[in-house]
């Protein structure tokens, strides 16, 4: 007699960011992870499917029809997934298209919960996802390695080009992609897929051209950061993608959008700076800048910012390390600009982006929470609504 058949709920390492959002979320501890995965243990998961909506990548978003579910250990050790397992035919195909049903009803009431699944913008063009992966990269060549912080600063952020010569790579602002660092770990396994938002509008980071630009802070001990930040101009690398189907600039020239971030979270934002710019320079939409960071020798782009007339962008730098000056941060900027962010916010014409360290959202959530009570707005409605209708967007890491 044939075992029975299980749905296995996986989690995507190569497009994974380790942003912990999904162990966080789930309520019973089936998500863990190791310095390698985060995995689901097939043993306690119940399909809740808590931690479905809150990814921001839809890493978490993989399902797997199998005879016998895959331990932790495999699912530690992966680099990518595997491919759905042949399990048969005639009633093993029955059951199969009946655990696909299940999943998929599964899938859709968790969707429908608080919050539910992220939307992109409905001005927002089709977003090209996936194609390029690990078994055949895209291959692009450094065109340019600048530093971006004061060399007094603490963190060395870069700017990279990567050119893609003739191999066609399509990008849309708020899009990301992969990394592949060469080599192995310590236990011969491939290094994971590391994630960058990309910097530079659809068009290349110099107009009509095939390349794109990244921010990248080198991290003491990142594997991959060191790796792109000592890649001297020339150099060749494999890069998968394009990930992302929601964080994306809307096209509509009325749109306002509000954008919130601090340190290399301003990566996405200098791209839809940049695509208003070039595109939507008489746009009607306002563009609202709230970037926080420790010093302005910290701030990635700080000059170049500095140059970005107000009629298209309007900037609010926010220091929590400055001596001698109070700190300000950007839940702290929102509250002071109250009346012009209460206004946007209640304008069915605007978006809100948040982008940057795990954990500061709880902070703008709280600061947009009170500017709307003193408007007489019910924020926790507004951003149900916002959410809903692809207008309020959120990636952390």
């Amino acid at each position: 007699m044939n075992a029975p058949l299980k749905k296995q709920h996986l989690i995507d390492p190569e497009i994974c960011i380790r942003c912990n959002t999904c162990e966080e979320t789930c309520p019973i501890d089936a998500v863990t992870h190791d310095d390698n995965n985060y995995v689901v243990n097939a043993e306690i998961c119940n399909y809740c499917m808590d931690c479905i909506a809150p990814c921001p990548t839809g890493a978490i978003d993989n399902w797997r029809i199998v005879v016998k579910p895959y331990s932790l250990e495999q699912q530690f050790s992966w680099s990518d997934l595997p491919a759905q397992q042949e399990v048969g035919s005639g009633e093993s195909s029955e059951a199969v298209e009946a655990l696909e049903d299940e999943i998929g009803a599964l899938l859709e009431e968790a969707r429908k919960g608080l919050g539910g699944k992220a939307v992109a913008p409905h001005s927002a063009s089709k977003p090209t996802v996936n194609l390029y992966n690990r078994g055949k990269p895209a291959k692009a060549t450094v065109a340019g390695n600048f530093r971006l912080t004061h060399a007094d600063a603490d963190s060395d952020v870069r700017h990279i080009i990567l050119d893609f010569g003739d191999q066609p790579f399509p990008v849309l602002e708020g899009q990301s992609i992969g990394i592949v660092t060469p080599g192995l770990t310590a236990d011969g396994t491939p290094h994971l897929v590391r994630l960058y938002s990309v910097a530079s509008a659809r068009d290349g980071e110099k107009p009509n051209a095939n390349n794109l630009s990244l921010t990248v802070k080198r991290e003491p001990d990142g594997v991959c950061s060191n790796y792109l930040c000592d890649l001297p101009r020339g150099a060749k690398l494999d890069v998968t993608g394009p990930f992302g189907a929601t964080f994306l600039h809307p096209n509509d020239p009325a749109s306002n959008i509000i954008m919130i971030c601090t340190g290399t979270g301003s990566a996405p934002f200098r791209a839809f700076t940049e695509r208003r710019r070039r595109a939507m320079s008489d746009a009607p939409g306002r563009l609202l800048l709230f970037f926080g960071a420790r010093r302005p020798e910290e701030l990635p782009y700080f000059g170049p910012l500095q140059k970005v007339p107000e009629k298209l962008l309007t900037k609010h730098f926010c220091y929590s390390r400055v001596p001698g000056q109070p700190r300000v941060y950007v839940q702290d900027r929102i509250r002071t600009e109250a009346s012009v962010v209460a206004a946007l916010l209640n304008d069915a014409h605007t978006h809100v982006y948040i982008c940057g360290l795990k954990g500061m959202e709880s902070g703008v959530d709280e600061a947009f929470a009170d500017v709307c009570r003193g408007a007489s707005i019910e924020w926790a409605a507004l951003k149900t609504a916002m959410r809903e209708g692809g207008r309020y967007h959120v990636e952390t890491y």
